[in-house]
């Protein structure tokens, strides 16, 4: 029988070829440099609306996401709202969070939502599929889902926050009638059906009304270990007749795992087979892209390969985002492919997991499974990530942070009392601004990065960003990866003068800085207001910064 872990470790695999096995000390600095730069924003040449959804979040049900990160209790003494962490609410609401996806990830296809519904004291208990026998230091509720936080929980934390809820639904274990019954108890309307009634006798007497509904996770691999053309077989046939209840239905299909190119050509041509209009039942194709190998090409192995969350060299730093940085060959590669079988572009990328993935050793609580204190560097990562979404708005209809709070690439860590914003939730709310703007093309000129790679010459880009534009107000976010060298940039607006502005920025002189529970601000971002104006400003980017710069233009 191959165990669980095994089956994932054969199954995740292809986030890239590229580890560091040496490391520096923790209080290593850099020295800075500087050298000069250029960024041209283009207000006459717009790429489309930037999708508030591009800032999406992920919830699963692994460790200590769900319980003791959202879900506290409603008898904890914690402050919470009806069991839901308040702070983490208060921090949410700061961010503008567009959508949250739940219940996974991997536990998707492991999980029936009826367990999770009715009074709380009846609801069973079940194993979790991330956990049970294999963490025996877990928690009880880490190895066994009590199931205290279900739809209608999701749903409340929802709306405490702001967000749209997006379902994943149970296709490797469960039925296409268990998910039609999902869509029945949040959508139908008030005293409908059986299961609005029992919605109502929760506290939820109106629908939901829930929009977004995945078909399925990975099921490449942990959701089904389906071949393409089998996939889509499964998918047209979920998708077939579903119940709408008058609210606008937007399915989302188990897309390609990182560089899977036969996977989006496979699927696309079995669904075709019944016609052009099937297609019509396709919101957006998911894809999932970790940065997780940092070997350099010396290894395949999803255990060997990972670095470490806190202990990297520059090298490492680079390396991350080398792998990161595949993000955008992976949407054009696949947009490439889609344009083919959909000349129309009714079906949109959604990228619902993305980050980097380290090995085991760097959780704020040791028995957090997946937890990784997230630096600078992760900051750097999220901000070149968030920007490559802006600049394909056309492309991209949704991206989800894997994930949220206590896992992977978290915004948030919480245990117990304890709480702090990571570097990667500063990002999320400098980057809010960009939400529903028109994305602008932007060129930047800036030299490239060079360092030795195992004694050869490598090379990475310096400068990037995203530019967005709000009536008047021009948003622009700048990323400088390089670990030792200030970047003295003009920034100049083709057509338009730049009458004031504010600069924030994220950075520290330590490039393995993060936040933890005792010292909660040591990576925060500063604001300051902009010096000069006219047809163009310049613009001093420090060494591993995320910049944003909100510019009045006349």
């Amino acid at each position: 029988m191959i165990r669980r872990r095994d089956f994932l470790r054969n199954t995740l695999l292809g986030g890239g070829a590229l580890l560091a096995s040496r490391c520096v000390p923790f209080a290593t600095a850099f020295q800075s440099a500087t050298t000069g730069a250029r960024i041209e924003v283009l207000p006459d040449e717009p790429l489309g609306t930037i999708s508030p959804n591009i800032y999406g979040h992920f919830t699963e049900n692994l460790s200590g996401v769900v319980y003791d990160g959202i879900w506290v209790g409603e008898s904890s003494k914690i402050p919470n709202i009806n069991g839901i962490r308040k702070e983490l609410v208060e921090e949410m609401r700061k961010i503008k969070p567009s959508v949250v996806r739940f219940p996974g990830g991997c536990f998707a296809d492991s999980y029936d939502w009826k367990d999770g519904i009715g009074p709380a004291d009846k609801r069973p208990r079940r194993t979790n599929f991330w956990e049970d026998e294999e963490s025996p230091s877990a928690p009880a509720s880490h190895k066994y889902d009590p199931n205290q936080f279900g739809t209608n929980e999701f749903i409340r934390f929802c709306k405490l926050i702001g967000s749209e809820p997006y379902l994943a639904g149970n296709v490797r274990s469960l039925t296409a009638q268990n998910f039609y019954r999902w869509i029945e108890y949040c959508n139908s309307p008030a005293g409908s059906t059986t299961l609005a009634d029992m919605r109502a006798a929760a506290g939820f007497p109106e629908p939901f009304n829930v929009r977004y509904w995945g078909v399925g996770n990975e099921s490449w691999g942990c959701g089904g270990n389906f071949t393409a053309q089998e996939y889509a077989v499964e998918f047209r046939r979920w998708t077939t007749w579903v119940p709408h209840y008058h609210q606008d239905i937007s399915f989302i299909a188990s897309g390609p795992n990182v560089d899977d190119w036969n996977w989006t050509r496979g699927f696309l041509e079995e669904v075709l087979k019944k016609g052009k209009g099937q297609l019509r039942s396709i919101y957006g194709m998911a894809l999932h892209h970790y940065a997780w190998n940092l070997s350099r090409g010396a290894t395949q192995d999803w255990v060997k390969g990972k670095g470490d969350a806190l202990k990297f060299e520059p090298i490492d730093w680079y390396e991350l985002l080398r792998e990161g940085d595949r993000m955008e060959g992976l949407i054009t590669g696949h947009w490439q492919i889609m344009s083919e079988l959909d000349p129309e572009h009714r079906i949109k990328l959604v990228v619902d997991e993305w980050g980097p993935w380290y090995r085991p050793g760097g959780e704020a609580t040791p028995t957090n499974q997946l937890e990784q204190i997230p630096t600078l560097r992760d900051a750097v990562f999220s901000g070149m990530t968030l920007d490559i979404f802006n600049r394909h708005p056309e492309k991209v209809a949704m991206a989800n942070c894997a994930q949220l709070i206590n896992c992977l690439n978290s915004l948030y860590l919480a245990h117990e009392d304890k709480f702090c914003v990571t570097p990667v939730g500063h990002v999320f709310a400098m980057y809010a601004d960009h939400q529903g703007g028109q994305s602008l093309r932007t060129i930047f000129s800036a030299p490239e990065i060079t360092y030795d790679r195992d004694g050869k010459s490598a090379r990475f880009w310096s400068l990037r960003g995203s530019a967005s534009l709000h009536d008047k107000q021009l948003v622009l976010t700048v990323v400088n990866p390089d670990v030792g060298t200030t970047r003295e940039t003009e920034i100049f607006v083709r057509g338009a003068n730049i009458q004031s502005g504010s600069v924030t920025t994220l950075t520290h002189s330590d490039i393995h800085a993060h936040n933890s529970f005792d010292q909660g601000n040591v990576v925060s971002p500063q604001t300051k207001g902009l010096a000069g104006k006219g047809r163009s400003v310049t613009m001093t980017f420090p060494p591993a910064s995320v910049t944003k710069l909100v510019l009045s233009l006349g």
